[in-house]
């Protein structure tokens, strides 16, 4: 059995001295690596604070491209604070910049100065999906008549692909309103209890579109596209209407060209009827 080789010297001292880098530009100690940077006519610790605020600063603006909205609802300086503190929270992982400011509306949820706008988090998560669902290509749709191949008796246990651009957004606020509204030079007021947004999104050309859902298609469809099967996905429609209809719901997925493949699960479930509580209270969730 071959035995992992050690970590040849120089490699873990690049890496120790990379370390180092990271802690010192992220606020941390700095008198290990100013020691180790080369004065070369500009003293050290000035170096490292150009590295420190070009970091800094593309990243921000990396921010601010990416969340737009959020920036105006605060303004540039509020959101260049909430920035700073989110990329020394969470610093790049990935050398891939686009994928950074994922988590950065659950950021914004827990910052305590954002607590008197509780609905910016959800204009964030918001403005992500707008952001991921413009980046990804759409896969060819798969006609209705595909499943004519699938069994009758396995129906239920149909997994069906969705688009790979397609994100799910719910809020108790009405976030595509308030980001709406922020596309004009003079921003109209919004209703913040005119209700909630269920959101499907999705790229459309080279644009980026939404649409609003009701509660039991949302639910119908956001289950499909996590994974389950139609059985697990109609139970969730159902719990939000009793008079859901799964047979006009699939039809109308293919029909907007969200389907694009579709599999059997391995763990083969009876169809049956589902227990719905009449009394469930309609909610975002």
């Amino acid at each position: 059995m071959r035995k992992n080789s050690p970590m040849p010297a120089a490699t873990s001292k690049l890496r120790e001295l990379q370390m180092q880098l990271r802690q010192a530009v992220l606020g941390g100690d700095t008198a290990e690596i100013v020691g180790a940077i080369r004065d070369d006519g500009l003293d050290s610790t000035a170096r490292l604070g150009i590295y420190r605020n070009h970091f800094f600063t593309t990243l921000r603006g990396l921010l601010q491209d990416t969340f737009p909205v959020v920036c105006r609802l605060v303004d540039e300086r509020f959101f260049a604070y909430a920035a700073h503190e989110y990329v020394c929270e969470h610093p790049p992982r990935s050398r891939r910049l686009v994928e950074y400011g994922a988590d950065f509306g659950d950021f914004l949820a827990d910052f305590e100065p954002c607590k008197a706008l509780p609905y910016l988090a959800d204009v964030a998560r918001f403005e992500w999906a707008l952001n991921i669902a413009v980046g990804v290509q759409e896969a060819a749709p798969l006609p209705l008549r595909a499943l004519a191949e699938v069994p009758t008796n396995e129906a239920a246990n149909v997994m069906l692909r969705l688009q790979p651009s397609l994100r799910y957004v719910v809020s108790p606020w009405p976030i595509d309103a308030i980001w709406q509204a922020n596309q004009e030079n003079e921003v109209p007021s919004v209703d913040l209890a005119s209700g909630g947004a269920r959101l499907e999104i999705r790229r459309a050309g080279n644009e980026v579109a939404w649409l609003p859902l009701d509660p039991a298609t949302f639910a119908f469809r956001r289950a499909l596209a996590e994974g389950l099967v139609l059985a697990a996905a109609m139970t969730a429609a159902i719990a939000q209407s009793p008079t859901f209809d799964v047979a006009i719901a699939v039809r109308q997925i293919f029909a907007d060209g969200l389907a694009v493949a579709y599999e059997l699960s391995s763990e083969q479930k009876p169809f049956q009827p589902y227990p719905v509580n009449l009394a469930r209270k309609d909610s975002p969730e």
